[in-house]
């Protein structure tokens, strides 16, 4: 087990009396300089991931000028749809993915894959297929106060990502639609579902983590991204993959050998990042460094600190192993047990309340609930504004971000429950 002590989201020390405790430090990507630092027998293969990343970006670009040479006109990108994306629903009778309304949404699913294999964010699905020369991820229009988070190209963003379940929604319905759809008309999308999987293994780092972009954007992106159950979600597709039951039995069984084995790659990378704190497990961080597996900050507001929600995804994953050896055992009990210490009581997050804003409020009987982040040194909850402080009270932050972001939340609570019957369960 990886002994851990966060200390980035604290780089600058206030008083205990001030309500800003510290300030970002950022993220730092994955480049030659940083590899080069690495023990010796780990060059070779983060050399070789960087290398793959960098040729399929060229590759992608290159493809995407090619549609567009002797252009008079470059088509408007496509629409941008709901956080999360839509039109992909997963809960349709096996017959529905079948017939003409599925087909028509995994044909446009398929005209928005990458070169590279993988998808954007954000998008509707159930809108028209792409046209050549159209850029195949929405172009974001960020506001002032957020174009510090985000340096990417402005042209180039979210080129294949795993952010907020872009890639493994769309493989999961194309598989779907492959498996309801039989003989040669269902191929195309099989065949689109399986170039996704195999860009998902290609994207996955040496030691078993992914990153948010792929091929890597660069900052934060590039880290080890259990935000918004990134990693948790994907490792999840792995198992049903390597199942090979439901809508995935089409998978070849090599591919669904490959799938277990990067399922468990993702498990024991998910150990090793337990964060430990004099001696004992809690939990994880929102995001971790790649290289180094600590964990680190992401946009201006979101710091280095251990996640509840996430974390809670990631204990999902440990209890859905099909080896519930003693290290899957400790992670769990060890990290079921930090989260249900540390829920808040007596207090409510409210609905906006005019110029006041979303605020904590006492609430005598309420709860529990869980802050989004805690720093892992006091176990006490933290707060960040886009000015890149940290704070101890969400009530001093800016009403924009007190009133744009979930700083609170009580789904982390059902992992306990899950935990009381996995732990009785068969097996223990």
């Amino acid at each position: 087990m990886r002994t851990m002590i966060l200390v980035a989201a604290l780089a600058v020390a206030a008083p205990a009396t001030a309500d800003v405790i510290g300030r970002m430090t950022t993220a730092e990507p994955i480049n030659a300089a940083r590899i080069a630092t690495l023990p010796a027998g780990q060059r070779a293969a983060w050399t070789a991931y960087l290398a793959r990343s960098n040729a399929l970006m060229a590759a992608d670009k290159a493809a995407l000028a090619a549609e567009r040479r002797g252009m008079a006109t470059i088509p408007p990108g496509p629409a941008e749809g709901p956080s999360g994306g839509g039109g992909m629903p997963m809960d349709k009778p096996a017959e529905w993915y079948a017939g003409a309304e599925a087909r028509r949404i995994a044909d446009t699913i398929v005209s928005f894959q990458t070169p590279a294999g993988a998808w954007g964010k954000n998008m509707d699905r159930s809108g028209p297929p792409r046209v050549r020369g159209q850029s195949w991820v929405i172009i974001e229009n960020l506001p002032a106060n957020a174009r510090d988070d985000i340096k990417a190209d402005e042209s180039w963003r979210y080129v294949g990502t795993i952010d907020n379940n872009a890639t493994i929604d769309e493989i999961r319905f194309l598989a779907r639609v492959g498996t309801a759809v039989t003989g040669a008309a269902g191929e195309p999308y099989r065949a689109s579902a399986i170039r996704g999987l195999r860009y998902l293994f290609a994207a996955q780092f040496p030691n078993g983590g992914w990153p948010q972009v792929y091929p890597l954007q660069g900052g934060y992106h590039d880290a080890i991204t259990f935000n918004d159950s990134a990693v948790s979600q994907v490792a999840m597709l792995m198992l049903d993959i390597a199942a090979r039951t439901g809508s995935f039995a089409f998978v070849p069984t090599p591919l669904a050998r490959e799938a277990a084995t990067s399922a468990a790659r993702a498990r024991d990378v998910i150990l090793r990042t337990q964060v430990v704190v004099d001696g004992k497990r809690t939990i994880w961080g929102q995001q971790h460094d790649a290289l180094t597996l600590a964990p680190v900050g992401a946009r201006n507001f979101e710091p280095a600190a251990l996640s509840t929600g996430e974390s809670a995804d990631l204990l999902t994953f440990l209890m859905r192993q099909p080896d519930r050896s003693p290290a899957v055992q400790d992670a769990v009990r060890d990290g079921v047990a930090w989260i249900e210490a540390h829920g808040l009581r007596d207090v409510e997050w409210g609905k906006p309340q005019g110029a006041d804003g979303r605020q904590l409020r006492p609430a005598p009987g309420a709860g529990p609930i869980w802050a989004r982040f805690y720093d892992a040194t006091t176990g006490k909850p933290v707060f960040g504004d886009r000015d890149k402080t940290i704070h101890d009270d969400v009530n001093d932050l800016s009403l924009e971000r007190r009133n744009g972001y979930s700083w609170f939340s009580s789904s982390p609570g059902k992992v306990v429950a899950t935990y009381a019957r996995w732990s009785r369960a068969p097996g223990k």
